[in-house]
């Protein structure tokens, strides 16, 4: 498609263009005459949500507050301003209005004007228990249900105001604007600083009820996790009293100190017993028998004075490391052991050494380390029945651990859930105290008129009306699939063009007048473009006489062709014959009225009737159900046309549109070239292009097309 085409349809139909926006601007006009005047009131709501002079106590929690946090807490404050509840408070205030006997905002509807005083008194007495109660009108009520239809009259119901009541964030700010168009200022002015109150005392009254809920909540469970820390706590002390406990950590410390200082005595006293007993060996080894014998005899008396003393030195042992190695017994200890040493001695000054061997040192030697030997075995069993003494009481103290430290671990945890209420609790009573309050900081007030748009209304009508014209113009190009012009018929066919025919003004057509001097001008055109057509026809002729003009369809043009090419023949002086092939409506023969017909011309016998040689003849046709072949033979037909190519400089051949068959098929197969005529502003369904082809396959003989009724000239003029 082209551009141009476009802009032609819009030439075309510039009156439609025109008158259609002219229509909507006049009704426009009047739609929009007697639009009240629009007053608009507004206000501002200070949240605190993001005003840093207002978060003083809990600015650390606040410091890290996202956008997308802040936007939902203004979506959550806008979306509660517009609470059918909080809403239907300002219905009731402007309904109390208007019916407390004050100048009503508005005109009185017809439901209001219809009720009595009495009803009115009612309906006002409901109006305030409602609103101070802050409870919905009823449907089933049947007085309430009357008052929702009144406020629905008066266009105060939740819809009316909704319409142009705008509740929004006012930017990137910590205000929430609240604004409201309306035909009285008044109005305008009452409606928003209502809601605005409305919803402050709302939103106010439901945090300090929630936030007394949560101190309430918290304080109830501060005090059981005290009772729980606190029996905690008893039932430990008790516990511990009950048992003896004092501190496990120092007692098991103090237990487990003595057993390694026991440990390592032990280990010393076992060591200095193997010692000493190798070093007896050692000194016995030196000895014979006969002075053993002698030594024993000798020193008898002394021996007991020895062992006695060891008895008493054994004993002072065992009460020693019984103490815990207390420093009183070491004293004695040490008394006993000189006196011990003291016995060894004399018992060694004693001795009657045999004179042979000299062994005085080595029998003191002896016997002190017998002294010794014994000492660390006996500290040996005392140690080993303090260390288990000890190891009992460290057995003991074991399951008292366990439980000691199962109590310690419940008040650990009884205690951190005390701490954390604790801290939430002082939270949540500081907040509660100065918790962020909503404040209207801007007055709703009555206002001047707004900007009339009426004339804006009025513009928009025009313009859109008139995008609305070009858009349907548009969209019936886009979709027009019809051929206006010969370079979409020669595209669209692949067949060759002879020329085109203007469109003739006028309803209806008179054979007999149509070149007649009172249409010299109206035909103007069309000469032109039908001299334009002969000569193309007479360079496809070549010298050939014979042309057959069909067409597709009926009433395309063919027959006014035909008659107007014979006509332009004649104006060059030459002799045309014009024959009227159309069987089925045979339009020449009735307005020529000829004098010889076809059935009679084309007649396969004897008594055909010949035809009178003159400039312009026109051989007719009665109309009958007949075709050429069925009237005369082929042969006889081509002799009466050779019989006629003598006569005539010109025949031209009207045949039956290709819809017809054979009726038109016949006389092309006397012909020399046949030619199609197809209407403009028509489309090519799949029926007409079996015709198409068949035109196609005529190839030589088909001289090409000619594109009737169409404005193309008068475009391109």
């Amino acid at each position: 498609m082209e551009i141009g085409n476009f802009f032609n349809l819009l030439k075309k139909h510039r009156n439609i263009i025109i008158i259609v926006p002219l229509v909507f601007v006049i009704v426009s006009f009047f739609l929009v005459k007697n639009l009240p005047d629009v007053y608009n009131s507004h206000a501002e709501i200070a949240t605190g949500i993001i005003d840093a002079s207002r978060h003083l106590l809990d600015k650390d929690a606040t410091a890290n507050v996202q956008e997308q946090q802040v936007d939902r807490e203004f979506s959550n404050l806008i979306a509660i301003m517009k609470l059918k509840k909080l809403i239907d408070q300002v219905s009731y205030s402007l309904m109390i209005h208007d019916l407390s006997g004050g100048t009503p905002f508005r005109k009185p509807s017809k439901e209001l004007l219809e009720m009595r005083p009495f009803e009115k008194d009612a309906a006002l007495s409901v109006l305030k228990t409602k609103f101070a109660k802050l409870e919905p009108l009823s449907v089933y009520d049947k007085t309430e249900n009357s008052i929702i239809e009144l406020l629905r009259s008066m266009k105060y119901d939740e819809r009316g105001i909704m319409k142009d009541l705008v509740i929004a964030r006012d930017e990137s700010s910590d205000f929430i604007s609240v604004s409201y168009d309306s035909e009285n200022p008044q109005l305008s002015a009452f409606l928003v600083n209502t809601l605005c109150k409305q919803f402050i005392d709302y939103y106010t009254q439901s945090v300090k009820q929630n936030e007394s809920n949560a101190v309430t909540f918290l304080s109830n469970l501060l005090d059981s996790k005290r009772k729980a820390l606190s029996e905690k706590t008893g039932e430990l002390q008790q516990y511990k009293i009950q048992n003896g406990v004092l501190n496990l950590d120092e007692q098991s410390k103090a237990i487990f100190g003595q057993i390694m200082v026991y440990n390592d005595k032990k280990l010393q006293a076992d060591k200095d017993a193997i010692s000493y007993q190798g070093a007896i060996d050692a000194i016995e080894r030196k000895f014979t028998p006969d002075d053993r014998k002698y030594v024993e005899a000798v020193t008898n008396k002394y021996n007991q004075a020895i062992i006695g003393t060891q008895e008493q030195l054994h004993i002072l042992e065992d009460q020693y490391v019984r103490s815990g190695f207390n420093n009183k017994y070491k004293v004695e200890l040490d008394s006993l052991q000189n006196q011990l040493a003291n016995q060894i001695n004399l018992s060694s000054d004693k001795y009657i050494s045999n004179p042979l061997v000299a062994k005085d040192d080595q029998i003191k030697q002896k016997l002190t380390l017998e002294v010794s030997r014994d000492l660390a075995k006996y500290s040996v069993k005392s140690i080993d029945g303090e260390l288990a003494n000890l190891n009992a009481k460290f057995s003991r103290l074991v399951p008292f651990d366990a439980k000691v430290k199962t109590y310690d671990f419940d008040i650990d945890i009884a205690g951190k859930e005390y701490l954390d209420v604790l801290n939430k609790y002082n939270e949540t009573n500081l907040r509660s105290n100065f918790s962020i309050k909503l404040i209207q900081v801007e007055i709703a007030a009555p206002d001047v008129a707004q900007p009339s748009k009426k004339m804006l209304l009025i513009i928009l009508s025009f313009v859109g009306s008139f995008f609305v014209c070009i858009f349907w113009l548009f969209v019936l190009f886009y979709i027009d699939d019809t051929i206006k012009n010969p370079t979409e018929l020669v595209n669209k066919t692949q067949l060759p063009l002879l020329g085109y025919l203007n469109k003739i003004q006028g309803e209806t057509l008179d054979l007999k007048k149509l070149w007649d001097v009172e249409h010299r001008d109206k035909m103007k055109t069309f000469k032109e473009l039908l001299r334009s057509i002969r000569f193309e026809i007479d360079q496809e002729l070549h010298g050939e006489r014979v042309l057959a003009i069909t067409s597709i369809e009926p009433t395309e043009g063919k027959t006014l062709l035909a008659i107007s090419l014979a006509y332009s023949y004649s104006m060059i002086n030459k002799k045309v014959l014009l024959i009227d092939g159309n069987f089925n409506h045979p339009t020449i023969s009735n307005t020529a009225q000829p004098q010889v017909y076809v059935e009679d011309f084309f007649k396969s016998s004897a008594y055909g009737q010949e035809i009178s040689s003159s400039n312009t003849t026109i051989l007719g046709n009665r109309g009958s159900d007949v075709t050429l072949l069925e009237i005369g033979d082929e042969a006889f037909a081509k002799n009466r046309f050779d019989e006629l190519r003598t006569k005539y400089d010109v025949i031209i051949i009207d045949t039956a549109p290709l819809t017809a068959l054979n009726k038109s098929k016949e006389w092309m197969l006397f012909s020399n070239k046949t030619i199609a005529v197809f209407e403009s502003n028509k489309k090519i369904n799949n029926i007409q292009k079996q015709h198409i082809a068949y035109l196609k396959g005529l190839e030589g003989k088909f001289a090409g097309w000619v594109l009737n009724k169409t404005d193309y000239n008068n475009q391109h003029k």
